[in-house]
């Protein structure tokens, strides 16, 4: 199983990079502000570049504390303790996580004891490394990159996150280095067998379900918030196939994930669901499902994991007849967007109902590889036109032409179409819901694609598949 490779920017406050974090991504997402260290909490996006897909996280600045009256002169000065904790911290994390680090500096400050203390710890490592001297804005201050080498670091590259001005060339070194990775990264040939990461807020019981699933205490369990640091494999023997559970750190929703470990620990996380086939998203059931829930099972999606609801401590909620129906249409409600995924609810704790875990989404994982006959695609394309016709925009009409499954893990169904910019996307759900409804694709994103194609070509396609 391939996954995107993760690039991540790291360096002191106030360099520019959550402004390079809406250059790449193409949004503007992260909040940016001239006050040192506005950016508080992580934020993760894709990028694509001459072919590559991948994603980027954004971090807070590495913070350096200094005492007082003491010059930025030395990464390791008298008395600056904390700051080389802070250092050891997030750039060692960065390096243990990131596939690809850019080092982002300010060209206009120049060189800090700070930027020397990062790259000294960077170039201990066998991670690809850029260092992105931000803060050209004119092609004329393009020689102040060139101070950067002082670092000991091969590529440096002089950019302007604000105007654009260099990050092409940025980005032409970022996917040479895509090229040196592990061959792993890239390999779609990987053992196939089912992986799953356990995903969810800090504390909602992730790592207890583990320890129950596999019958030891593998992972810490602690009442305090955000305990696990690290995303641990472990692989159990499930009727005689062999299953890999991907335990993974607990994602605070936007704006509390504090400064340090913690907020590397979400880049763990987002590897985790990369890497796995199933994700498994815990809901504290005296909590209910909240707005960071629905980040999480966004990004599962973004992936095109496979999901299964996880509704633990259910045995502390006081129940009557209706309490159960009540619940399950509450999170259809909040995570309308996959209402697809099935429900377990269970006790982590005490074991309740802990055996439907790995029941449910072992079958959500056979679910990824169902094919249709292309015979079946048709047919059923042919009668949800015929229930529900396409709006026509303006004077031309919405046609569609051939339909076939093309690929699995997850489903993708290509659709011929005269105008693809004539399908809006409540067409697009709705043509996903009748395929859902015809065929178990219980927990699994359905991937739909549609194409422009000569109907002179392919008009009688239809008829010879349906007849």
């Amino acid at each position: 199983m391939s996954r995107k490779p993760i690039v991540a920017l790291v360096g002191r406050p106030n360099v520019g990079k959550s402004s390079l974090f809406n250059r790449l991504i193409g949004e503007r997402v992260a909040v940016t502000h001239d006050i040192p260290g506005t950016t508080r909490d992580r934020l993760h996006g894709e990028s694509f570049w001459n072919g590559f897909a991948f994603q980027v996280v954004d971090t807070g600045g590495i913070e350096v504390y200094q005492p007082a009256g003491a010059r930025d002169e030395s990464p390791l000065a008298e008395g600056s303790k904390d700051f080389v904790k802070e250092i050891i911290d997030q750039a060692m994390i960065a390096i243990a996580d990131a596939d690809v680090i850019i080092l982002v500096v300010d060209a206009q400050f120049g060189v800090t004891a700070a930027d020397e203390a990062i790259a000294e710890i960077l170039r201990r490592s066998d991670k690809p490394v850029l260092v992105a001297a931000n803060k050209i804005d004119d092609h004329r201050l393009a020689d102040d990159a060139f101070d950067f080498y002082r670092l000991g670091l091969d590529i440096v590259v002089g950019v302007s996150a604000i105007h654009g001005l260099g990050v092409g060339d940025m980005l032409d070194e970022l996917v040479k280095a895509f090229g040196a990775l592990d061959a792993e990264l890239w390999d779609d040939d990987e053992d196939d067998h089912l992986k799953i990461a356990i995903v969810g807020r800090p504390n909602a019981g992730k790592s207890t379900l583990l320890n129950n699933l596999i019958g030891e205490e593998r992972a810490i369990v602690s009442a305090v918030a955000g305990t696990t640091r690290d995303a641990i494999d472990t692989d159990i023997n499930y009727f005689g196939e062999k299953i890999t559970m991907i335990d993974t750190a607990g994602i605070r929703r936007q704006g509390r994930i504090e400064a340090g470990v913690e907020r590397f620990s979400v880049i763990r996380a987002m590897k985790a669901i990369g890497r796995a086939d199933v994700a498994l998203l815990v809901v504290d059931a005296s909590v209910g499902v909240t707005e960071q829930d629905e980040h999480i099972a966004g990004y599962v999606i973004d992936e095109y994991k496979s999901l299964v609801i996880v509704v633990n401590k259910w045995d502390a909620i006081e129940k009557d007849a209706f309490t159960l129906n009540a619940f399950t249409e509450s999170i259809r409600d909040r995570l309308h967007f996959v209402r697809y995924a099935p429900i377990v609810f269970i006790s982590a704790m005490d074991g309740q109902r802990i055996h439907q875990v790995l029941e449910t989404a072992h079958r959500v994982w056979e679910a990824r590889f169902l094919r249709i006959a292309t015979s079946d695609v048709n047919r059923l394309m042919r009668e949800a036109i015929e229930r529900h016709p396409p709006h026509a925009k303006g004077r031309k009409r919405l046609k569609f032409l051939y339909a076939a499954q093309v690929r699995a893990d997850p489903p993708l169904i290509l659709f011929h179409v005269n105008d693809p910019s004539q399908v809006h996307f409540t067409y697009k759900r709705y043509l996903e819901n009748q395929f859902r409804e015809a065929f178990e694709f219980e927990g699994t994103p359905i991937r739909m694609s549609f194409r422009a194609r000569d109907d002179r070509r392919t008009a009688g396609a239809v008829e010879r598949t349906a007849n």
